[in-house]
Formats: C-alpha cells, structure tokens, sequence
C-alpha cells in the first residue's frame, strides 16, 4: 500500500481525493453536526470543499440545513458551471474568494455560533491567547467589515483576512467563517472558536482574562499531543501490537466517554484527551488531531511502561499512572466555564451544594508552569487526594478510579464552574456553610 511519502497525498484527508460521493457525504455529515450542536441555523450557514480538479463543492441555497442529503451538495466547476435541482449558496462568492487567496485552504465552513454572532455585533475578535491550545488551533482572529451577505464585496472583504494568513475570520454584523486543510480542521477551529468566545464572555463575572507568559503558544514542555503535527505519523512510545480483548472494550469505553463528552459540551474539536488504565502496565489515549465526536478504536494508542517516555503529553499521564496507582482514568479537557475561571485565575469553589462537594471537595487552581518538568504542584495536589486540578491558562485535569467516575467529575465541575457565574449573573453567590460541611463530613465520610 502506498503511503502520504509514495506520492505526496496526506491519507489522513481522503476529501481532498477526487470522490464526489465522499466529498458530498462529508460535507453533509459536517452540517449535520454543526447544526446539532447548534452552531448555525436551519436557513443560515454554508461549507464547501475543493477538489484537485479545480471544482467547488458547496451547500445549496435555500434548503434545510438540519436535514441536508449528500445528493444535494452543489458542484461548481472551475468555469463557474453547475447542475442540478438547487442552486449553490449565495455565499459561493465569499468561498470562491477566499480559495483564490489561499489554495492551502480545501475547506470553509460560514456559519452563526451565537457567542462568535455576538462578538461580530460587538464589533470585537476573542482572543485565542488566552489558552495556548486554542491559538495553537486557531491561529489569531481575523475581522472583516460588514458587506451585503452573498456580494463579491463580501467575498473581497474576508479573502482579505484569509491573505493576512488568517484561518478564522469574524466578519462584522455577521457571524465567522473558518477554513482548513479540510473539514476535520475547519470543524475544529470552529467548535474550539466558539468555546473560546463562551470562555472569555463568562470570564467577565470572575474577573478580567490573563495572558500568562508562554500560554499564548503551544507549551513546549507539556503538550498533549501524541501525533508529528501534519504527517499522521504516531511518535515513539506508541506500542504497534493489537489490543487485548479487554484493551479492546477498554478503547470502546473511552470512545462512548468521549462522544458524550462532546454531546455535554466538555470535549470539541481536537481538544480534550482521554486515557485509561489497562492491564499491568499499560494504558490507552485518544490520539490528537483527530475529531473528538468522531473517535474511534482505531485512534486510540496504546501504552506500554511509564518509565522512559520521551513525549511531553505521554510523561504526564504516565507519571501520573505511574505515582498513583488507584487512578484508572485520566481526563484533559478545557470546557467553557471552567475555563473562565482558569484564565482569570481565580479558583473555583465547590461549596454550591452538597453534591458538588462531595465528589470534589476541593479544587484548586496551579500556575500554568505547573506543566513543566520538575515541577510538583499537580502532584501535590493528586498525591493530597484531590481529583480534579485547574492549570491555569491551560486546561482541567481529571482523574478518577474509572473513566465514567472522571467523566462524572469532569461534569460536576463544570456544572459548579457555570453556577457561579450564572449565579453572580443574578446576585451574590452564598456558599455552603462551615457548619454544613462539618456535617457532610460526619454523614459522608466519618468511618
């Protein structure tokens, strides 16, 4: 079989092969999704695809986007043909625009995630720094200003930003468009966007969002990434055996936590990692660049000994495999509202109520150069008994004696993150008192 080497096509996007049932297929599924989770509208938003051939595929005009079929996507030629019962969207100038700038770019998603609509209305880009893995993603915010919607003014206006080097674009009084070497990417970029724009909106109730030294770019020291960036090729470490029977539901486990993580909001795009521990000593991960909602067996690594490791992201949940042995699962994730406390760097009480409490107790906030190595504060705080740390201008750390007891934790958290700042949205916040957790103490854990 040949390989992306052999003749330089990047197996990891078949969409940019030359397949219209693919690419119709592809494009439907990525409407399909974005809409689900709310991230457009059934009349609004469009995506389109290039293939090497020269041709535009894109959304039609006028239909529903909630139920869009394959047979429905729109091929344009490269002489501005096409057939068919609908029309291309009438935003095909904004795409044929911004393609003729940037032939990097196979994919563009237009679409109205509310909270990046808001920032258009604004007149205002979110700030990717804020964590270093969203800008990593990202990139920095283009802005258009405001055009007639489907105008080749409109098209010109955003191919500008795109020629700036731009991968997201809020474009004024309208919403954002997003693009990518293909639709995984433009997807991600898109979901990872809209949390970025939640985060820095609730971040307004806890305090001022912080750029942390370093945070803006990829941490060179503790990244979870498991994947050479581009090539699809798996790094050292990664054990190429097939999976044990139990390995194998394992992996089934991890891979229904992290669709229900997605379907909660806690995981999106390429963010959030998930491992478990298996027999002896090894442990399986997702892998990285690879669509959360999407994940199946086949992106799950497998690991072998926590010893010599030499990758950042794998040192981290191996030390913590390694120092920790109740642990069984491990959760990263950066969903919204715990992630506004963690760029305001203010910690997150879990006197709420009591379930809160109980299953959390205590969870603290480190410095962002916690993830670096020689440093023991995340540690610390596990070697303590505390389940759940917040990094600040980074992530959420969760560990738990299964994956469904971390993704449960997880949940809690940021359920406990968003009632403070729903709460502070209606008054003051009043907290358990001392009195009342003396009681749970006695009631919950007094043997």
């Amino acid at each position: 079989m040949e390989t992306p080497g052999d003749n330089g096509i990047d197996f990891r996007h078949p969409e940019l092969w030359d397949e219209p049932d693919y690419i119709r297929k592809e494009i439907a599924c990525t409407m399909s999704h974005i809409y689900r989770y709310g991230l457009t509208t059934t009349s609004g938003g469009n995506i389109s695809v290039t293939d090497s051939l020269g041709n535009l595929w894109i959304t039609p005009s006028g239909t529903d986007k909630g139920s869009l079929k394959p047979g429905e996507v729109v091929c344009v030629t490269h002489d501005g043909t096409w057939e068919g019962p609908f029309r291309p969207s009438s935003e095909y100038p904004l795409h044929r625009s911004v393609y003729a700038v940037r032939p990097d770019i196979r994919a563009l998603i237009h679409a109205h995630p509310p909270l990046l609509t808001s920032f258009s209305i604004a007149h205002r880009v979110p700030d990717t720094s804020v964590v270093g893995a969203w800008r990593e993603t990202c990139g920095a915010v283009g802005y258009a200003g405001y055009a007639i919607p489907g105008s080749e003014a409109m098209g010109e206006t955003v191919a500008r930003e795109f020629m700036k080097g731009h991968n997201t674009v809020i474009m004024e009084n309208h919403a954002v468009v997003v693009g990518g070497r293909d639709l995984a990417e433009a997807q991600a970029r898109l979901e990872t966007l809209e949390k970025c724009a939640m985060t820095i909106h609730a971040a307004g109730f806890p305090g001022k969002p912080v750029i942390t030294e370093n945070a803006s770019g990829a941490n060179p020291e503790f990244n979870s990434g498991n994947y050479l960036p581009k090539t699809g090729r798996m790094l050292p470490g990664v054990t190429d055996k097939e999976m044990s029977p139990d390995e194998e539901l394992l992996a089934e486990e991890i891979c229904r936590t992290a669709a229900r993580a997605c379907r909660m909001g806690l995981i999106y795009g390429f963010c959030g990692t998930l491992s478990a521990r298996s027999a002896g000593d090894n442990w399986l991960v997702t892998r990285e660049k690879v669509l959360r909602c999407n994940i199946g067996k086949g992106d799950i690594n497998v690991y072998g000994s926590p010893g010599n490791h030499t990758i950042p992201g794998e040192r981290l949940h191996a030390e913590i495999y390694r120092r920790f042995p109740a642990v069984r699962a491990v959760i990263v994730a950066r969903p919204p509202c715990l992630m506004a406390f963690a760029v305001t760097g203010k910690e997150v009480s879990v006197r709420t109520i009591p379930e809160s409490w109980i299953l959390l107790q205590e969870m603290p906030l480190v410095p962002f150069g916690a993830l670096s190595p020689g440093r023991e504060e995340i540690f610390e705080k596990l070697s303590a008994g505390i389940p759940v740390v917040l990094i600040a201008n980074d992530s959420v750390l969760v560990t738990g004696d299964s994956l469904l007891r971390a993704f449960d934790r997880l949940e809690v958290a940021e359920m406990t993150a968003m009632s403070h700042i729903l709460g502070k949205s209606l008054g003051s916040v009043n907290p358990i008192s001392d009195n009342n957790i003396t009681e749970l103490k006695r009631v919950f854990f007094s043997k």
